[in-house]
């Protein structure tokens, strides 16, 4: 049977990825260099394939490095998950999680069960609300964490995703071929709605907004049922769906940040175990595909995908 991997050696390969340096790495895994640059050569001697390669004075993850971060994460939260339910001193209590209905779909499953997973003793409280009034939560005390979109009327987050933000219809009505553009959108607050309403006065697009509401499930309903037009991000696509581009009619609208707001708390050591597992979760979830949601016109986008944040895999100080 073959050896298994070296889960230090494998922490340190993603200490490397995260901070796009040797020589960092070394300072964040407490190891000498040349240390850290043996690891790796260990590594690769295990994997038996090149994990880095030249890139002027700099290195790179080569295909295969890139391949093994994510088996690299997931065997390390394995493992960490697997430690955590056998300790008697686990974190817990209760912890205030918020997040709007857009994201709570594609993301509460994955990150609630890989936090319960990993933190048996802790309760999760789960709010759905705007980031506007999760903003507010937070200030209030009301809140502990909560997952929002950066937007300029909340104060800075800590960004774990970027997402395109798309037009929608429904793929088996023509609603958006219609004079007078019939729209549903959040409220007037809403930061999609400025983005999309600029977007569509640059345009030169007639509109009126037939639906507002706070819910994403009503918008989504309005699009579905052919009634309106709206604006998502990408991972609130659903089956029966159209993207629509530039091939349309439709100019494109910029990303929007998903990021991380942290309330004065006293469970900071929960609240920090669920901030690590919310960015771990965001970046191991996938963007819609085909096969999951449905008609798409991904051709009209030219290929766009969400763009998890993940650090540049340059690697300087081999």
């Amino acid at each position: 049977m073959a050896a298994p991997l070296d889960l230090d050696q494998l922490h340190t390969f993603i200490t490397i990825a995260d901070t796009g340096s040797f020589t960092r790495a070394a300072e964040e895994v407490h190891r000498t260099q040349s240390a850290v640059s043996m690891q790796m050569r260990r590594l690769e001697e295990r994997i038996g394939k090149p994990l880095f390669e030249k890139d002027g004075r700099m290195n790179r993850l080569t295909e295969e490095g890139d391949r093994l971060l994510s088996y690299a994460r997931r065997m390390l939260r394995l493992n960490r998950e697997t430690l955590a339910a056998f300790d008697d001193s686990s974190l817990e209590g209760q912890v205030r999680i918020g997040t709007p209905d857009d994201y709570a779909d594609r993301f509460l499953p994955e990150i609630m069960g890989r936090f319960a997973r990993s933190n048996p003793r802790v309760e999760l409280s789960v709010v759905c609300e705007p980031t506007i009034n999760l903003a507010e939560l937070i200030r209030r005390g009301h809140l502990d964490i909560a997952l929002v979109t950066q937007c300029d009327d909340v104060r800075p987050s800590e960004i774990v995703r970027k997402e395109p933000l798309l037009w929608v219809t429904s793929a088996s009505h023509s609603v958006h071929q219609e004079e007078i553009l019939p729209m549903a959108f959040g409220r007037p607050t809403c930061q999609w709605r400025r983005v999309a309403t600029d977007t569509l006065h640059r345009m030169g697009r007639e509109h009126r907004i037939l639906f507002t509401s706070w819910s994403a499930t009503v918008i989504i309903a309005a699009v579905l049922s052919g009634l309106a037009l709206s604006v998502l991000p990408e991972c609130a696509l659903r089956p029966g769906m159209r993207v629509l581009g530039e091939a349309d009619g439709f100019g494109p609208l910029p990303d929007i940040n998903i990021g991380i707001l942290r309330g004065h708390t006293s469970k900071a050591d929960i609240v920090d175990a669920l901030a690590r597992h919310i960015a771990e979760s965001l970046d191991n979830i996938s963007a819609p595909i085909a096969e999951e949601t449905g008609t798409f016109d991904f051709a009209a986008l030219g290929g766009i995908r969400s763009k998890r944040l993940r650090p540049n895999h340059v690697m300087a100080g081999w």
